[in-house]
């Protein structure tokens, strides 16, 4: 019982991680792991970090394309700015970024959005630095979005540690 609490604990914090680093399942993995735990141990107490954890999920959705949003308002990025972020996220995953002999998808999250960005908002306004700047906004409305989902993971994690850590250690 202590064992595969501790398991689902590590599943939980890759999951934290993964609020944060696209690619990784994120609150998905927490939800599951309390979910597991449920069927293990009967849903009994799991009402309040289930609930949590569903919502945070339903949250985080939302919190994605919203910081996203914003921050591409804010830098006053086109459609095509925030076209060419996502064609530049798949692209620097999945496309020439991996083969690159260093950092591989890693860099392609972090400098795909970016460069996509750059060149969807210079195709459109033909000005580079207003293209800059918007695709400065969207990536900076992207980790801005991202360190909020992180934070709420780690609070659906505190929760399910506040309401079944008596229960696992009869304290």
């Amino acid at each position: 019982m202590v064992a595969l609490y501790w398991i689902l604990i590590a599943l939980m914090v890759v999951g934290v991680i993964g609020a944060v680093i696209p690619g990784i399942p994120g609150t998905s993995l927490i939800v599951a792991a309390i979910v597991i735990w449920g069927v293990v141990h009967g849903f009994a107490g799991l009402t309040v970090p289930l609930g949590v954890a569903i919502a945070v999920l339903l949250c985080s959705i939302g919190i994605d394309f919203l910081a996203t949003y914003w921050g591409a308002q804010k830098a006053g990025a086109s459609k095509w700015g925030q076209i060419g972020a996502v064609v530049g996220l798949l692209l620097g995953v999945f496309g020439l970024l991996p083969a690159l002999p260093f950092g591989g998808p890693l860099l392609g999250l972090l400098l795909g959005p970016l460069l996509g960005a750059i060149v969807g908002e210079y195709l459109y306004r033909k000005d580079f630095k207003l293209a800059l700047r918007a695709g400065v906004g969207i990536v900076v409305g992207s980790l801005i979005g991202n360190l909020i989902q992180m934070m709420l993971a780690i609070a659906t994690v505190c929760v399910f540690l506040f309401t079944t850590w008596p229960q696992v250690y009869g304290i």
